[in-house]
């Protein structure tokens, strides 16, 4: 967590001496009513939560400047501050009446100045979206998983793999693959699995059992267990993603079953499925105009979309794609084309006509074609006004 005070946003951030702890519960507390994050789970939400910074500014500082590009969202936590680009009255925000982040686009469409002693978050736009893409793929999958009856027993275990560290490594729309590429393998107490030091050519989830994490001490010349693991944890991954020597010890605790994911086979999870994608100034030229599906959360549709484009969010594909007809053109969208292109991967494996917009609305420059309050919803396949 990262406290600042300052009057600019070009000045660099500093920690200052505060209670961590403190400023990391309000930060997790404040976030679950914040648009998008309050879309996050909460594992996602926790991983996130350290990268957020928090900053102090008194009434004349300066939050950001028409026309930068900083790649933050920035709400607004205390104070008010004043909105304004030159043309018009300046737009006053209050901090109780707004969840959504300020004047989200880049570049910064106008500039935004406190007027009161004021209190900001600051996240890293690409890294939420990151956690959001990841956490809204893990509802998904786990929609699917719940229809197939005879995977009960094993739904409790998957879900918790969904959330794990591996998940986090791996492009989001390659996840769902994980399972397919596991095989099961049986261990004893006692067992050792990993050796530091030894080049890695695999990894593996804990199904069921325990095990230790030891690590060399080179002053003492033992091995010391620093951390206990369980079922859904992965290990031995470091070793594949980065390829160096493993950097620890794996011994098993109690008898169980370990997922083994092999390196050849974990090397194509790292890179990204092929999507079809199209550009936006190239939508009208499509064999038919096609049905635009924002596959973002309902409060992120409601706080800005495109003209004429329905709301699907990534989450609730799972249950809301019988709506979509498999004989029409989709065209989905988000911020960046991440939540998009997995939509369209997982849907396209199904036989729906659907692409990604390339780039999202950040990538092709459509920040300023947003709109509130022209919602569409779906009806045999295509869009019709909610109005």
């Amino acid at each position: 967590m990262i406290f600042t005070s300052g009057a600019s946003v070009h000045e660099p951030y500093y920690a200052c001496e505060t209670s961590i702890d403190t400023l990391h519960e309000h930060a997790v507390a404040t976030a679950r009513t914040l648009v998008p994050l309050n879309a996050l789970q909460p594992r996602f939400l926790t991983d996130l939560a350290p990268h957020i910074a928090v900053q102090a500014l008194s009434a004349g500082d300066l939050l950001f400047a028409e026309g930068s590009v900083d790649h933050q969202h920035i709400y607004l936590l205390f104070g008010e501050v004043e909105l304004f680009n030159g043309v018009g009255l300046p737009e006053r925000v209050r901090a109780e009446a707004t969840s959504a982040p300020l004047a989200h686009q880049q570049p910064r469409p106008c500039s935004a100045v406190a007027t009161s002693d004021t209190t900001v978050v600051r996240i890293d736009s690409d890294l939420l979206d990151r956690s959001l893409s990841w956490s809204q793929i893990s509802q998904y999958l786990m929609s699917e998983l719940a229809l197939q009856r005879d995977l009960d027993e094993d739904i409790e275990w998957m879900q918790t793999v969904v959330n794990s560290n591996l998940f986090l490594k791996v492009p989001p729309v390659n996840v769902e693959q994980i399972f397919a590429r596991l095989t099961p393998m049986v261990v004893h107490a006692g067992e050792r699995i990993l050796r530091q030091g030894e080049i890695g050519d695999c990894c593996y989830f804990i199904k069921e059992g325990e095990a230790v994490v030891g690590v060399y001490n080179e002053v003492t010349g033992t091995v010391e267990n620093v951390a206990k693991i369980g079922p859904g944890r992965c290990f031995g991954e470091d070793a594949l993603v980065y390829e160096k020597p493993r950097n620890a010890s794996i011994t098993m605790t109690t008898d169980g079953v370990l997922m083994r994911l092999e390196q050849a086979d974990f090397d194509l999870l790292l890179h990204e499925a092929s999507v079809d994608e199209v550009a936006a100034n190239e939508l009208g030229g499509l064999p038919e105009f096609p049905t635009l599906i924002d596959v973002r959360t309902d409060e992120e549709y409601a706080t800005g979309h495109l003209a004429c484009s329905g709301n699907i969010p990534l989450s609730l594909l799972s249950m809301k794609k019988r709506l979509l007809s498999p004989g029409n053109r989709y065209v989905f969208y988000c911020n960046s084309g991440r939540r998009s292109r997995a939509a369209a991967y997982l849907l396209g494996k199904e036989g729906y006509n659907v692409m990604s917009l390339a780039g999202g609305i950040d990538g092709a420059n459509l920040g300023d074609q947003l709109v509130a309050g022209e919602n569409y919803v779906l009806r045999d396949g295509h869009l019709v006004s909610g109005q």
